[in-house]
C-alpha cells in the first residue's frame, strides 16, 4: 500500500507587487510605521527650492516697487494739500508764505499764476524712495481757486 501525498490545486496566492501574504496579526505598512516607498525617479528633487530661488528676487522687487508707490503717493498728496493751501492764500490776496513752509514736501517748488478771477497753484516735488540712491520721481499737483473781493466793499 502506498501513501498518496496531497498537494494543494491552487498555488499560493501572491500580492499584486509580487510579495507574499502577510501572516495574520503581521502590520504592514503605515501601521506598522513605515513610510510607504516613493516610486518616482528623482527628476523631481530640489523643485521646490529651484522655484523658491526663481521667485524670491521677484517677490522683493514687487515689494519695491510696492513701497515706491506708496512714497509717490505720499508725496503726491502732500503736493495737492500745498497746492490748495497756496492758491486759497494767493484767491485771499496772502503772499503764501505760510502755506509754502508748512504743507509742502521737502524740495517743493510752488508757482502761482494769476488769469483774471482765477488763481492756479502748482507743486513739484521729488518723491524719493527710502533707503535708495536711485533718481527721485518728480510728481505734481495744481489747484485752482477763484480771487476773492478786495476787502474795500466789504461793510463791517
Amino acid at each position: 500500500m502506498t501513501m498518496a501525498r496531497l498537494t494543494r490545486s491552487t498555488p499560493a496566492r501572491r500580492l499584486p507587487s509580487g510579495e507574499p501574504p502577510t501572516p495574520p496579526g503581521v502590520l504592514r505598512g503605515r501601521r506598522a510605521g513605515l513610510r510607504p516607498r516613493w516610486t518616482g525617479r528623482g527628476r523631481d528633487r530640489g523643485s521646490t527650492t529651484a522655484e523658491l530661488a526663481a521667485a524670491t528676487p521677484a517677490l522683493a522687487l514687487l515689494l519695491f516697487v510696492g513701497v515706491a508707490a506708496v512714497a509717490a503717493t505720499q508725496t503726491k498728496l502732500q503736493c495737492a494739500d500745498a497746492a490748495r493751501d497756496a492758491a486759497l492764500a494767493a484767491a485771499r490776496g496772502q503772499e503764501g508764505g505760510l502755506s509754502r513752509t508748512q504743507t509742502a514736501p521737502d524740495g517743493a517748488t510752488i508757482t502761482i499764476s494769476i488769469n483774471g478771477d482765477v488763481v492756479t497753484a502748482t507743486v513739484r516735488a521729488p518723491a524719493r524712495v527710502v533707503g535708495t540712491r536711485l533718481p527721485p520721481i518728480e510728481v505734481s499737483a495744481t489747484a485752482v481757486a477763484a480771487r476773492e473781493p478786495d476787502d474795500a466793499g466789504i461793510p463791517w
